[in-house]
């Protein structure tokens, strides 16, 4: 069972809300060059329309912080309206300074307290964003990473480590810096005048292990709000895997504002597939719905063809093409569970668990498909075009379960006195 979800300070970003009571967001990150001001708006526009309520993009040169606000123009114009959060290296305080228009057309900075500055720099660049934020009253993520963590941290902390009578492992040090890192950044922030409700935490590994222990640690270490995501994660099953093996037993600890599965693209792949997979992992665990979910057999020596896994794979798509739509006007159902199975097995017993269901016909059977509604049976489809005629039948149970409260409410409300006043 999901534990009771750790109480974080709610933060504003743009109209989205990380922390408190809100749920769990969604987000992601373009992988196009910001200067290109048409190929990032276009993918920022993907994103979104996946369902990424929050989006990321580079700044990491003067080009790329002049094309901020045409971006932002350019979405206007495109009607999306996703808060853009600006990634910061190194140079982050002189493009805040120096661009005001970036500044201000940004919702979020996030901000690498290990390559803000280094030495004597680091207070001063630090402190420096830190004041740009309030002068523009934007929250800031200060976000800690393994791969650039404060070196000067991370070697006092070793030094101590390695006098006390029995020294701690060098990954537990490494983990005691990246939450020492983020905690005492943090401090600092509020210190300069950011206020707790202006800052979102992360601590980002590449290892599942480290990962869970990290935010374990950083759960306990104050009431910030916190972003999950295992960095690096890499490609196609490997990356989805590990994502969701270690921001999965954190989400089940009631750890975890808003995440990112941070997946290496295939080449020529589309980047949406990371929103989707953190769509799925919250749904699937039950803390959101997003669109209606499949449920399909992994098929057998008794499905020797390919027709049910078409089909599943079919309406997938269709359940995800027709979300945003209903999202409007059925907002409902996102709850719903659609099942696709391959034989007579375990075909109508799932099928008549599901809210619509059909039972393919497996090797053997005879070719017809029985189809279940509201786990009675409805019709059986044969012929050469079951799958448009099952999608048919689930955009009118959505239409007909979905679509009734709709109608009694505009009816109540044109019937209720001085309704329309």
């Amino acid at each position: 069972m999901i534990e009771e979800r750790r109480r974080s300070v709610a933060v504003r970003v743009g109209d989205v809300t990380v922390g408190g009571d809100a749920p769990i967001i969604v987000q992601s990150m373009t992988n196009t060059d910001t200067a290109n001001v048409e190929a990032t708006a276009q993918q920022v526009s993907a994103l979104a329309g996946a369902g990424s309520e929050l989006v990321r993009i580079t700044v990491d040169r003067e080009e790329a912080a002049k094309a901020v606000p045409y971006i932002r123009d350019r979405l206007a114009v495109m009607g999306v309206s996703v808060p853009l959060v600006g990634d910061f290296h190194y140079i982050g305080h002189k493009l805040l300074e120096e661009f005001p228009a970036c500044a201000e057309a940004l919702d979020k900075y996030r901000i690498n307290p290990g390559n803000v500055g280094f030495r004597e720099k680091r207070d001063r660049q630090f402190g420096a964003m830190i004041e740009m934020a309030m002068r523009y009253d934007k929250p800031v993520r200060i976000g800690v990473n393994w791969g650039s963590l404060d070196q000067e941290l991370l070697a006092d902390l070793m030094d101590k480590n390695a006098s006390i009578a029995v020294p701690k492992s060098a990954a537990v040090v490494m983990r005691d810096a990246l939450v020492a890192s983020a905690i005492n950044s943090a401090q600092r922030a509020e210190e300069i005048g950011l206020t707790r409700d202006r800052i979102i935490l992360s601590c980002k590994v590449s290892e599942v292990q480290n990962l869970i222990a990290v935010y374990r640690d950083l759960s306990t270490a104050g009431d910030y709000a916190l972003h999950l995501g295992l960095t690096e994660a890499g490609m196609g099953s490997k990356g989805i895997v590990a994502s969701t093996a270690a921001m999965a037993v954190l989400l089940q600890e009631g750890i975890g504002d808003t995440i990112r599965v941070s997946l290496t693209p295939e080449p020529g792949g589309d980047r949406t597939q990371e929103v989707i997979v953190a769509q799925e992992m919250l749904q699937t665990m039950g803390l959101r719905s997003f669109a209606p979910l499949v449920t399909a057999c992994p098929g057998c020596g008794r499905t020797t063809s390919t027709v049910f896994q078409e089909l599943a794979q079919t309406i997938q798509v269709f359940l995800r093409d027709r979300m945003p739509l209903w999202r409007e006007r059925y907002p409902e159902a996102a709850n719903l569970n659609i099942a696709v199975m391959g034989c007579i097995v375990n075909g109508p017993g799932e099928s008549r668990f599901a809210d619509v269901g059909i039972s393919l016909p497996g090797t053997g059977e005879l070719p017809s498909a029985p189809v279940f509604v509201d786990g009675e049976k409805h019709v059986t489809l044969r012929g050469e075009n079951i799958a448009e005629e099952f999608q048919n039948i689930v955009e009118k149970y959505v239409v007909d379960r979905f679509g009734k409260s709709d109608i009694a409410s505009s009816e109540t409300s044109a019937h209720t006195p001085n309704a329309a006043q």
